[in-house]
């Protein structure tokens, strides 16, 4: 899919741009000062954005200046945050949250977005300095890289791909079988398994294999999540289901085509977009790294 370079001689003529109307206004009397920006021909080819290509596939947190992040107008636009699904595609709640239709897809109203997404940062940092675990779930392909990125650069737990019934509702088998893999893995760790015949170990690999598909993401987390935060609200029912009859408060981003009423702390946002789920979870990450920050300083401050 190609992409056409847009010189900014004035903001509102470029898709993307004019929709902010007063919005705008909030960054300084507009954005004539942005030089170019790639747009692809389609909302959807969001994924594709210069954020996305410039960084290689795999640990892209690990690399991520948190201190230099900031959540801006500016940047959840160039992140391609704000396009949605097709018109005939919208969910009705969504329309409090989108702007105006362009060529048949819907825009999202990035002012709040970024309400929304401070807010969400706000319970997050809470959390986590309440010393509670927080469980991050993505469900689509496109989720996988930056949910185990973030969870990885915070230490914290995370269910991507299929979420496991009863992983709430029925948590104390659940956290028997995330126990049991662990000291699987110290036993195949310390060569263990080298006492049993070939057939056995074989057996026994494949075990853990299955474990770590069902279970693996949150092996480390002893007790239920403080928060769940959902990559792809449209694709976890089922997590929303069992977290609303445990009490666990909920934030997710809410796409044009999902239903935001489920959510306790929706964030409407292009849930496609690596760039856009990049651009996010940067965000919620640099408000959680703050706050483990602060509880460890206030640890430390009691112990002196």
């Amino acid at each position: 899919m190609k992409s056409d370079i847009f010189f900014v001689a004035d903001p509102f003529l470029i898709p993307g741009f004019w929709y902010l109307g007063s919005s705008i206004q909030k960054i300084g009397g507009g954005l004539t000062h942005i030089k170019e920006i790639h747009m692809n021909e389609e909302p959807k080819g969001a994924v594709a954005s210069p954020l996305t290509t410039a960084t290689e596939k795999g640990h892209y947190f690990g690399s991520f200046d948190f201190v230099g992040h900031e959540l801006t107008l500016e940047g959840l636009l160039k992140a391609g945050v704000h396009f949605g699904h097709l018109k005939s595609r919208r969910h009705p709640q969504m329309d409090q949250y989108i702007f105006t239709t362009r060529k048949n897809i819907n825009i999202l109203d990035l002012a709040q977005t970024e309400s929304k997404l401070t807010e969400a940062c706000n319970i997050l940092s809470g959390v986590v300095k309440a010393g509670k675990p927080v469980l991050f779930v993505g469900m689509k392909k496109q989720t996988h890289d930056t949910i185990t990125s973030i969870t990885k650069t915070l230490e914290e737990s995370f269910v991507i791909d299929r979420w496991l019934g009863g992983t709430l509702t029925n948590w104390g088998q659940i956290r028997g079988r995330a126990k049991y893999l662990k000291e699987m893995l110290e036993m195949q760790a310390a060569g263990e398994f080298k006492k049993y015949t070939k057939f056995e170990q074989a057996k026994k690999n494949e075990e853990i294999e299955r474990l770590i598909k069902k279970v693996g993401g949150i092996q480390d987390m002893t007790e239920m999540p403080g928060v769940i935060v959902i990559a792809d609200v449209k694709e976890a029912e089922l997590v929303i289901h069992e977290a609303r009859r445990m009490n666990i408060p909920l934030i997710g981003i809410v796409d044009t085509n999902t239903n935001p009423s489920q959510i306790d702390y929706p964030i409407p946002a292009n849930d496609d977009a690596v760039s856009s789920l990049r651009y996010i979870f940067g965000t919620l990450g640099k408000a959680a790294l703050a706050a483990k920050k602060a509880r460890q300083d206030a640890k430390e401050g009691k112990a002196a």
